[in-house]
């Protein structure tokens, strides 16, 4: 459902300018604030708190990088987030320190709500499938190869979109697969 509002900008009065109320075209930027703004209207303490903290990172990425930064870096900083929370909460447990533990993985599940979905293992086999028919892989140095392959594979899809250590492990297990 769109909906049309006028306006007073620059060009003059009354120029229409259109708001989309379904949140499914939403970037990550977008959606962080928008979940901001609904914790903060419902009150929520930990949510509000969380959400203000990343989106203070992705406000000090801007700043570093001198202009808005894209979505893929965006999620890269959510990411880092989740994982950086998922850590601290593995040491609490080891430190016996279960509430604490509890704090930072409900910390992460927060942020991990926001993060879009990764690509599949079988979506990232077939496009490493691809690069690697695509890629001369007669080279002498297996880990020159999985360089290329790696590289090919980075221009094709968004970081932000896999997860590396599984790209890497599907790549090396296809390569040693093609290999006589």
């Amino acid at each position: 459902m769109s909906y049309v509002f006028r306006c007073w900008t620059r060009m003059g009065p009354f120029v229409p300018r259109h708001f989309h109320s379904s949140l499914v075209n939403l970037d990550v930027r977008e959606k962080l604030n928008a979940a901001v703004k609904t914790a903060m209207k419902d009150r929520d303490l930990v949510t509000s708190t969380t959400l203000r903290s990343v989106l203070s990172e992705v406000y000090n990425l801007d700043k570093a990088t001198g202009f808005k930064a894209p979505s893929s870096a965006v999620t890269g900083v959510l990411r880092k987030a989740v994982s950086r929370r998922t850590e601290s909460a593995t040491e609490f447990m080891k430190c016996s320190r279960p509430d604490l533990a509890a704090a930072e993985s409900r910390e992460a599940e927060i942020i991990a709500a926001l993060l879009p979905p990764l690509l599949l293992e079988t979506e990232v086999d077939c496009v490493l499938k691809e690069v690697i028919g695509e890629c001369a892989t007669e080279d002498a140095n297996p880990r020159k190869v999985l360089g290329h392959v790696l590289k090919a594979f980075y221009s094709k899809v968004d970081k932000s979109n896999v997860n590396a250590d599984v790209v890497k492990r599907r790549a090396e297990a296809l390569l040693t697969a093609k290999r006589p």
